[in-house]
């Protein structure tokens, strides 16, 4: 499976966050949509940076309550992992594992086309082994 099906049955909407909200704002966003990470960017086609709830939980050890009023640039990740609609989500998987990371952007000719979590990846994997042993079942059954 690719990439492109998958933000075909999910959506390419992208939640994005310019580069001067603070973390406090931020955070608000992530539990006001239910979601894990914003790409950070400014036109909301190009990629400054990815914030999650991991990097949220990583500064918060160090700066405590005074975090809140950070730019969201303080805690952003900018060396972001990205991937095109015609990756498949084998390798997506690999390098989601390889680096740790729990949200990749979808990027295509140079813009933000859709992000993918985790979540997404296994739901689909799980989708996909559900038809192949359906297929499995009903060929036995028929002989």
């Amino acid at each position: 499976m690719r990439v492109s099906a998958l933000l075909d049955a999910k959506g390419t909407a992208v939640l994005t966050v310019p580069r001067d909200v603070t973390v406090a704002e931020a955070v608000a966003t992530l539990c006001r949509h239910r979601v894990g990470a914003l790409v950070v960017s400014g036109d909301g086609e190009r990629i400054e940076g990815i914030v999650s709830e991991r990097d949220v939980v990583r500064r918060l050890n160090d700066l405590h309550g005074a975090l809140v009023n950070e730019p969201v640039t303080s805690i952003m990740s900018v060396e972001v992992r990205t991937c095109s609609p015609d990756d498949d989500l084998e390798s997506l998987m690999a390098t989601m594992t390889e680096h740790r990371i729990r949200h990749v952007p979808v990027v295509r000719d140079s813009v933000l086309a859709g992000i993918v979590s985790i979540g997404d990846v296994v739901k689909a994997r799980m989708e996909e082994l559900q038809k192949d042993r359906d297929k499995l079942v009903e060929y036995i059954q028929a002989r």
